[in-house]
């Protein structure tokens, strides 16, 4: 089976690079991200990159947001693109298939993650290079911050996954998708504005007291409950006969 899950994984990983046909335009799109995320902002936050935790932590992995194209291609791209039906007509299991596409999603948006955060760190050691000598995040930060993204990607790539089962078109699939991104987000972004201020002074000691590592680990592990019940939703979901009959 794992052999199976990874032929699916080698098969979206080439749509990605070739971007419907065109290589090139798979290949700029992802050196327009790192040069965005992993040199133009990180030159802008030069003397506070690694000093302070926020910057890795909010820009690293916003490529990850940008990926919402590929889940939302999962199924609904194949099947606008009549090649679902090729897809399910195949040897490999329906486990494997729905792993394979799950797998693709989050190994592609962790690793543009990683890789920003390994260009943002060359960027910033060349234009503040010190007598300190070569710097890097520190290790707990970066291994919580590695850890964190990988279940971010799931929560990402589970969710999208689901909501391209039910999808026509792949257009439609990024509508519906985007629209629960921001129903996540924005109650998080406008709560924090209307909190009383006791509430918030309560959050920033509890918070003071947390390193970012252990706030990232304890946020990883919410993430982790969540995207368990995405692949179990998505495992019980995905069935080839009722994709073939939609």
């Amino acid at each position: 089976m794992l052999t199976d899950i990874f032929t699916i994984i080698q098969k979206e990983m080439k749509e990605i690079l070739l971007q419907r046909g065109s290589r090139r335009a798979g290949m700029l799109n992802m050196l327009l991200m790192v040069g965005v995320f992993g040199i133009f902002i990180p030159l802008q936050s030069a003397s506070m990159w690694f000093d302070s935790p926020l910057f890795p932590i909010m820009w690293s992995w916003m490529p990850v947001f940008m990926t919402t194209w590929l889940v939302a291609d999962a199924v609904a791209g194949e099947r606008e693109r009549h090649t679902l039906e090729t897809l399910l007509a195949s040897r490999l299991s329906d486990r494997a298939i729905y792993l394979g596409k799950l797998g693709a999603a989050v190994l592609y948006g962790f690793g543009m993650a990683l890789t920003n955060l390994l260009v943002a760190a060359v960027t910033v050691n060349l234009i503040r290079f010190s007598a300190d000598g070569l710097r890097f995040y520190p290790l707990d930060l970066f291994l919580a911050l590695l850890v964190f993204t990988v279940l971010a990607c799931g929560l990402l790539a589970g969710a999208g996954v689901l909501i391209s089962l039910r999808a026509a078109t792949a257009r439609q699939a990024y509508q519906r998708l985007s629209i629960v991104l921001l129903a996540l987000w924005l109650p998080l972004i406008l709560g924090m504005q209307f909190l009383p201020a006791s509430w918030k002074e309560a959050l920033s000691r509890l918070f003071a007291g947390a390193s970012a590592s252990g706030i990232l680990l304890i946020v990883s592990l919410v993430l982790l409950a969540i995207d368990a019940a995405l692949v179990a939703a998505g495992l019980a979901r995905f069935k080839r006969a009722r994709l073939v009959i939609e």
